[in-house]
């Protein structure tokens, strides 16, 4: 059964291009030429991936992301960015919308396909299956493929496709520290030029999932200058602290939201002295 791709792309000569190329490499395809469409056609036919513009008429390509990944249709289809938007800022407000790669335009058609046939991989639940020698359980972590889900202390953690093709790269090393360019390669299936921004963005998404303080990391750490390394508590003890450390986060988050709220206002605005003045 072929595979199905939805196309959501302003620029008709671009929308031919990549159509004829994904048709030609045996692909089911769809046309949108702008995010109203686009979204309408994703929740009536979820296709297996979806080839997504960011500056698109009536709803840009960022809100579009971010209102499918909200749908539970189609929260675990995979999203590739094809844009002309090519800094690192617009990479990472790709990514935190809910992206799960980003390819700039000019690019190349082989390139593209690479990676269509990468996400679509990475989504097939099958070769976790057949991989028996894989390491899917340590600690207080459990990976469980069928449902993209992580057991994290025995709570059940939703995680995107990507989050967990990371969180099990690093689970294989686990206790090592891991070079981002092998990380790159193992979970994106492809040698970008130095596209570290890429992991950041998708190491702070797991922080915040799995961390009782993602800004101090406990369980993820960056080996700066090195990678990343995966670092899992294997005693029994392990759960009672990390309850503590949860309850102490939580605690302070709701004092410090506590006094935010109640912070008298003055009536005046403040304004800078200027030095001497």
């Amino acid at each position: 059964m072929k595979s199905s791709i939805l196309l959501i792309e302003d620029d008709r000569d671009m929308r031919q291009l990549v159509a004829g190329s994904l048709k030609h490499a045996g692909f089911e395809v769809q046309l949108a030429e702008d995010g109203v469409k686009g979204q309408a056609l994703a929740i009536q036919s979820i296709p297996d991936l979806i080839i997504l513009d960011l500056m698109l008429p009536l709803v840009d390509g960022l809100t579009l992301c971010q209102r499918l990944r909200r749908d539970s249709r189609t929260a675990q289809v995979p999203i590739l960015m094809l844009t002309a938007l090519a800094s690192t800022k617009d990479k990472v407000s790709g990514f935190n919308s809910g992206a799960d790669d980003y390819l700039t335009k000019p690019f190349d058609l082989d390139e593209l396909l690479a990676r269509v046939k990468v996400l679509l991989r990475r989504s097939d639940h099958s070769p976790f299956s057949a991989r028996n020698t894989e390491i899917l359980s340590f600690g207080p972590l459990t990976l469980v493929p069928e449902r993209f889900e992580a057991l994290w202390f025995e709570k059940p953690v939703r995680l995107t496709h990507l989050e967990f093709e990371l969180l099990h790269c690093l689970l294989q090393r686990h206790g090592q520290t891991v070079a981002p360019s092998l990380i790159l390669k193992d979970v994106w299936g492809y040698d970008p030029d130095d596209d570290i921004e890429t992991i950041r963005v998708h190491i702070r998404h797991l922080r915040t999932k799995l961390e009782p303080n993602p800004r101090k990391p406990t369980y993820i750490k960056t080996v700066y200058g090195a990678g990343y390394c995966l670092e899992l508590p294997g005693d029994s003890a392990a759960m009672e602290r990390y309850r503590n450390e949860l309850a102490l986060t939580q605690e302070a988050d709701a004092e410090g939201a506590s006094t935010k709220k109640a912070a008298p206002s003055s009536g005046f605005s403040a304004s800078p002295v200027a030095p001497g003045g």
